[in-house]
């Protein structure tokens, strides 16, 4: 019998627990463990913010559905990863020992990187439900005495994709509301240029996304380094090509809702051959460490280098399609060692999006994410609103049925009408 712990429960944890489950033999144990005991659906997060859902409409009590599925789960919140002793410590002082360790956290928000920034300070986020729900109290406050907004992704992010949303979210729901006059609207990015998306562009996202910005009037500025947030003002510089800066700008605001940088959790901090020096997972094209080869990572947490150089740090997204291909790779590269084989599966790493923006949206599908590509597509229409709704509405119901069918693959590959790669 092996035993299996999977750390985290999120996009990534609970496909990667229910398709180990499928693949590990019978006798095999997977324990999943997470610091909370819901699955929350964190592409809705934007819609909670505005009042068009609640937290409880896009969570899945974890528990009862992973014991139908004979996965033990752990409610905890990890201490630190020791793989030399193949153990997890916990906050409570309890001590995991596994044989195939895969660590599916997702991040660490760096809010603390940038003065006044965050939920406990001047800024709302979008990056958990929990945040999204506070976000929400404050989108209510708001809307009672409107005024400015600023709105985007610091430097470091590594997730354009909600930012987007939200800025686009907030303009349709103003509208519905009659207010959008009275609400002047600031984008600001690390990207080097709008539709960037940490991708270097997907087909003509780069046209569509200033399109759309200018029809909504949303004013932006590119290249931008946040240095530090009061409770009235986001200061922004921005920067040229050759890193000095261009122009400092002071935008006031009554609503700021800025995606962070990325790090990997506390837990993983300084782990030797393990991550890299922001605490990412170093993984091979196996989704395995070369250091500590009974130790996987899928999603988030697993480093991967920037798409060419940039004035200002931006990382690249990992969305839940190229997360998903990563859980299967992972979870039949394990099998393989557990028959004595070596592992060969590797994940597909394309990436597809779709960007609600409240009435209509943008998708975008690059294969593979990295250019360049065999596909580089987007395209924009009310379609893409309908097919968050119903991607939604299917997704958590795999999770509450606690199925390991590659959801995203085939619902999003179908719904596009193009053909999956052999």
């Amino acid at each position: 019998m092996a035993h299996i712990v999977i750390l985290g429960a999120g996009l990534g944890g609970v496909p990667m627990a229910l398709e180990m489950r499928n693949r590990a033999r019978k006798e095999d144990k997977i324990t999943v463990i997470n610091n909370r005991d819901t699955f929350d659906f964190t592409p809705s997060n934007p819609w909670v913010a505005v009042d068009w859902r609640t937290p409880d409409q896009i969570r899945v009590e974890l528990p009862e559905m992973f014991k139908k599925k004979n996965v033990d789960f752990i409610l905890g919140s990890v201490s630190k990863v020791e793989p030399e002793k193949k153990a997890v410590q916990l906050e409570d002082g309890t001590n995991v020992s596994y044989d195939y360790l895969i660590i599916a956290t997702g991040p660490d928000l760096a809010f603390d990187e940038i003065d006044g920034f965050g939920p406990e300070a001047n800024t709302v986020s979008i990056c958990s439900t929990d945040h999204a729900a506070h976000a929400r109290e404050k989108w209510l406050e708001f809307v009672k005495n409107p005024g400015p907004i600023v709105v985007g992704a610091a430097q470091g992010a590594s997730c354009y994709g909600p930012a987007y949303e939200f800025a686009m979210i907030m303009d349709t729901d103003l509208r519905k509301r009659k207010i959008r006059d009275k609400v002047p609207m600031t984008y600001v990015t690390a990207e080097p240029w709008i539709g960037h998306l940490g991708l270097g562009g997907v087909g003509d996202t780069k046209g569509m996304l200033e399109s759309e910005m200018r029809n909504r009037h949303i004013n932006w500025i590119c290249n931008a380094k946040v240095t530090k947030v009061t409770k009235e003002v986001v200061i922004v510089d921005e920067m040229n090509e050759d890193g000095s800066v261009k122009a400092t700008h002071e935008l006031p605001f009554s609503y700021s809702m800025m995606l962070p940088a990325f790090r990997g959790i506390p837990a993983l901090m300084g782990v030797d051959g393990l991550v890299n020096p922001r605490g990412f997972v170093t993984v091979d094209e196996h989704q395995r460490n070369k250091k500590y080869p009974d130790v996987f990572a899928v999603g988030v947490c697993i480093a991967i280098p920037p798409v060419g150089s940039t004035a200002v740090p931006v990382g690249v997204p990992k969305t839940g399609f190229m997360i998903e291909s990563m859980v299967r790779a992972t979870a039949r590269n394990i099998r393989a060692l557990l028959d004595g084989n070596e592992p060969k599966h590797e994940g597909t790493w394309n990436a597809v999006c779709l960007a609600d923006f409240g009435d209509g949206g943008v998708a975008f599908v690059a294969m593979p994410q990295i250019p360049p590509r065999n596909v580089n597509w987007a395209s924009q229409g009310k379609w893409v609103h309908l097919g968050k709704i119903a991607f939604e509405k299917f997704f958590l119901g795999k999770v509450r049925r606690g199925i390991a069918e590659p959801f995203y693959e085939k619902m999003t590959l179908d719904m596009l009408g193009i053909t999956k790669e052999k």
